[in-house]
C-alpha cells in the first residue's frame, strides 16, 4: 500500500488514438460542473481505474484527476460525499479552483492538501465515482468493465497476503454501495478492464438495483 492510497493494479495497454479520440469527446462535451467538464472513471477496486485515468488524463493535456481513495477513510470507504462537494464541486462549479485534504492510509489520518485548478475537463477516479450524489455534477460516467471477482483477485496479488483482512472489508462495502447505488447503468463509456478496449455504454442499461 502507498503511503496516500493503495496501490494501481495493472491495466492491458490502451491504443493511444482510442484514448486520444476519448479524450476528444470528452472536451467536446458541454460543461457540467461550472465551466468543467467533470467526468467520473469507476468500476470495482482492482479493475484498471488508476491508471487508466492517468492515461486519459495525459491525453487530455494534464487534466487535474481527483483520487476518491484521498477522500475515503478506513471508517467511512463511501463517506466521502461531503468532501467532495464541498472541497471540489462547489469550488469549480463557481469557477474556482478547489483542493482537498488527503487522506493518508498507513498514517489513517488526513495530511496534507491536493489542488485541483479549474481546467476543461477533471477526472474524478474512484470506487463510486458515478454514484447517485455526484452525478448531477457529471457529463461522462466511464465505466471499467471487469467483474467483482476478478478485479479483487488482482487486487490482492498486487498488494500481498499482508492487506488480506482490508480486502475482505472492502469486498462487502464494495458489494453493498453497488447493490444500493449502481454506476454501471449510468455509464455512457466503457472500458474492458482485460483488453483495455474502449467502447460506447449504454445509459439506462436494465439494472436489479435502484
Amino acid at each position: 500500500m502507498a503511503a496516500s492510497r493503495p496501490l494501481a493494479p495493472a491495466l492491458s495497454p490502451v491504443p493511444g488514438d482510442a484514448v486520444a479520440s476519448l479524450a476528444a469527446e470528452l472536451r467536446a462535451l458541454p460543461p457540467s460542473c461550472g465551466p468543467v467538464r467533470l467526468v467520473a472513471v469507476d468500476g470495482h477496486a482492482g479493475s484498471g481505474k488508476t491508471t487508466f485515468a492517468g492515461r486519459l488524463a495525459a491525453a487530455l493535456g494534464g487534466a487535474p484527476v481527483v483520487h476518491l481513495d484521498d477522500l475515503a477513510t478506513h471508517a467511512e470507504p463511501f463517506g466521502w460525499t461531503g468532501r467532495l462537494r464541498e472541497q471540489v464541486l462547489e469550488p469549480l462549479a463557481a469557477g474556482r479552483d478547489g483542493a482537498y485534504r488527503v487522506y493518508d492510509w498507513t498514517l489513517r489520518r488526513f495530511a496534507g492538501t491536493t489542488a485541483v485548478p479549474v481546467a476543461p475537463v477533471v477526472l474524478v477516479e474512484g470506487v463510486g465515482a458515478g454514484r447517485r450524489a455526484v452525478r448531477p455534477w457529471l457529463a461522462r460516467v466511464i465505466w471499467l468493465e471487469l467483474d467483482a471477482a476478478s478485479a479483487r483477485r488482482r487486487g490482492e496479488q498486487r498488494d500481498g497476503p499482508d492487506l488480506a483482512e482490508f480486502w475482505a472489508g472492502w469486498a462487502r462495502a464494495e458489494s453493498a454501495h453497488f447493490a444500493a447505488d449502481p454506476s454501471r447503468p449510468f455509464a455512457g463509456t466503457r472500458v474492458d478492464g482485460v483488453t483495455g478496449r474502449i467502447t460506447p455504454g449504454t445509459v439506462g442499461e436494465p439494472s436489479t438495483s435502484p
